[in-house]
Formats: C-alpha cells, sequence, structure tokens
C-alpha cells in the first residue's frame, strides 16, 4: 500500500462501484444495500482506506459519534452486563459507519454532568442510556433538549415518550413463580435491591401479580434487600433469609449475580441445590452456566439488545420515524439444575 494511503475514487475502481456509492455506504446509509456497505467497509480496512473526518463532519453537521457513558466503581467491580451489551452495541454501530465513544464517570461523580458535557459540547449525534431510574435525571434532560437518545429500559410513568427498548421483566418473574408453583413451591423468597430502578419495581410486580393471580392462601412471599452495588450488604440480606426458623424453598433473585451469591451462601450454610433449595435468576450471565449445578435464569440476549439499540439510535438521529421507537423483549427461560421439587416438607 503506497505511503499516502488509498482514495475514495481507487476505492470505488478496485469495487467496481460508483464513488457516490462507496462514501453513502461509508456514511452508513441504509439505502445503500447491507452486503455493499459492509463490503466497502472491508475493503476499507483491508486497503487502510482514512475518509476525511473533518470534511464529513463540516458538511454533516455530525460527528460521526454515538456515546456510552460508563461510571467506574471501584478497582474490583466487575460487572457481567456492560461488555456483552458494548460489544453488541458496537457491532450495531458499525453497520451504519458510526463509531462508538466511551465516557466515564468517576466515583462521585454525577453521570449527568458527563451527559451534559457531551450533548453541549456536540461530541456525538446520540446517546445510549442504560439502566433506567424510576425518574431518571439523564432521560428527562434529553427529552427537554430533543437529543437523540435510546434507553436500555424504561421509567417508571410510562406515559412518557421517548425512544427505549427493554425486556419484558414482568413476564419472565411470573413464568417463573409459575414454573417453582407447579413444583410445588408454596413458600418463596426475592433477593432484591434498595435502589430506585425501574427493573426493581417491574420484576417484583410480575411476582406478585402472579401470585394474586393463583389466589393460594398457602403461598408466603419474603423479600429481602440491600444496595445494589454493596456485596457485603446482599450477603447479610441473603443470610438473614436462609437463617430463618422457616426459610424459603424457593428464592429468586433480581438478577443473576444476586442469585448466584444465594447458591453460594446456601453451599456455605451446608444446603443441597435444589434438594433442599430452588434458586432462579435473570440475564443469563456467563457465570450461570458454570457456577454448580447451573444457574436457571433467563436470557435477555442482551448483546441482540444492543444491536437493535444501536439501529434504533441510527433511526433516531436521521429522524426517520415520527413517533418514539420502543421494543419490548421476551426473555426466554433457560433450565438449567438449580430448580427443582419443594422438599416434601413444605408441599
Amino acid at each position: 500500500m503506497a505511503p499516502r494511503g488509498t482514495t475514495l475514487k481507487e476505492l470505488a475502481n478496485e469495487l467496481d462501484i460508483s464513488i457516490t456509492t462507496v462514501s453513502r455506504a461509508l456514511a452508513g446509509h441504509e439505502a445503500i444495500a447491507l452486503k455493499t456497505r459492509q463490503r466497502v467497509l472491508e475493503a476499507a480496512r483491508a486497503h487502510g482506506y482514512v475518509p476525511n473526518v473533518a470534511a464529513r463532519h463540516l458538511v454533516s453537521g455530525r460527528s460521526g459519534f454515538v456515546g456510552f457513558i460508563l461510571p467506574i466503581r471501584g478497582p474490583n467491580f466487575v460487572d457481567a452486563y456492560v461488555g456483552e451489551f458494548i460489544t453488541g452495541l458496537g457491532e450495531g454501530l458499525v453497520e451504519h459507519g458510526v463509531d462508538l465513544f466511551i465516557a466515564t464517570s468517576q466515583p462521585g461523580q454525577s453521570e449527568l454532568s458527563v451527559l451534559k458535557h457531551i450533548v453541549e459540547s456536540g461530541r456525538a449525534d446520540g446517546l445510549v442510556v442504560p439502566r433506567i431510574a424510576e425518574n431518571d435525571e439523564r432521560v428527562i434532560y434529553l427529552m427537554e433538549r430533543g437529543f437523540p437518545f435510546v434507553a436500555h429500559g424504561r421509567l417508571l410513568d410510562d406515559s412518557k415518550s421517548y425512544n427505549w427498548l427493554d425486556s419484558d421483566s414482568v413476564t419472565a418473574f411470573s413464568e417463573a413463580f409459575e414454573l417453582l408453583y407447579a413444583l410445588g413451591h408454596r413458600h418463596f423468597g426475592l433477593v432484591s435491591i434498595t435502589d430506585p430502578m425501574t427493573f426493581r419495581h417491574l420484576r417484583e410486580r410480575g411476582l406478585r401479580e402472579a401470585i394474586a393471580r393463583r389466589g393460594d392462601p398457602a403461598v408466603r412471599l419474603d423479600i429481602v434487600a440491600a444496595p445494589r452495588f454493596d456485596r457485603g450488604a446482599s450477603v447479610a440480606a441473603i443470610n438473614d433469609l436462609l437463617n430463618r426458623p422457616k426459610r424459603p424453598t424457593a428464592i429468586l433473585g433480581l438478577f443473576d449475580e444476586l442469585a448466584l451469591t444465594v447458591m453460594e451462601e446456601a453451599a456455605r450454610s451446608g444446603l443441597s441445590i435444589p434438594r433442599d433449595l430452588s434458586v432462579v435468576g435473570f440475564d443469563n450471565i456467563t457465570a450461570s452456566a458454570y457456577a454448580p449445578p447451573g444457574l436457571t435464569t433467563f436470557e435477555t440476549h442482551t448483546r441482540g439488545a444492543a444491536r437493535e439499540i444501536a439501529h434504533m439510535l441510527i433511526s433516531a438521529i436521521d429522524k426517520k420515524d415520527e413517533a418514539p421507537l420502543t421494543r419490548l423483549i421476551r426473555p426466554t427461560l433457560v433450565a438449567r439444575a438449580s430448580h427443582g421439587p419443594a422438599p416434601s416438607r413444605e408441599i
């Protein structure tokens, strides 16, 4: 490859297509067939073609970037969700010739302040906002500014209009209850969080509504909760549940990390899963398949959801839809070995 680099014209000649088509394919225009866009991008990467980004941005008025804010929560904090989500988001954006940049918010720094800086500096054409709180100040700010964004999750107030994609956790937790109820379980536990997150309300609602539909007076539900990122408090809450004179025979974790912690603490207490205790999680993170005996959980398709969010955001940036884009994805049960019949003493 010549030191001066491949030009747009040379790239078009090699691919035997017009310069206009190459230019539009590199810009991610959906009028160009997806296969053509991918072919052009692969050829551009192979030949080290670097477009004149500054010129393109002057013409389009866009930065060519989509932003994602990553909170830093400490040196030992591991978040299974983030890696999978960012991978899917990047995969979706590259199909449109758009780059993802990640901004961080440090401990003690609000995500909103970082988000405002991104918007007001023009560093991004749109934002992806994950893990939505009940009354999320990030979402409210972006709605007021009219700035393109897609939320991964929802506000508790469902009357507001904005772009979102979410998992139908109400249905999933209802399905989890019915699965365990059919196996004879009547005493349930739920390990939840104290944080004001919408998904907490939706998952608890799914479980409570399923119990109410059964109308069985024998069904009992005990709920314990702790701050989401305080593992010590979560362990203490779980042990409180496990060490009660009449402990639940089935425990649901609001998400997999909590369910896996239930399994760990149950093993330390000498309980056998699922003989003495059934455990069900939500998210199907990688660890759930390997923690013995294998966690029964719900697949939320995080990577695929992130790819879909990328496509939704590009549509929002291009203003292709007048109405907000919304998607509710139904999780699928992944039945492993952590659930089984209730102990005979409880049936």
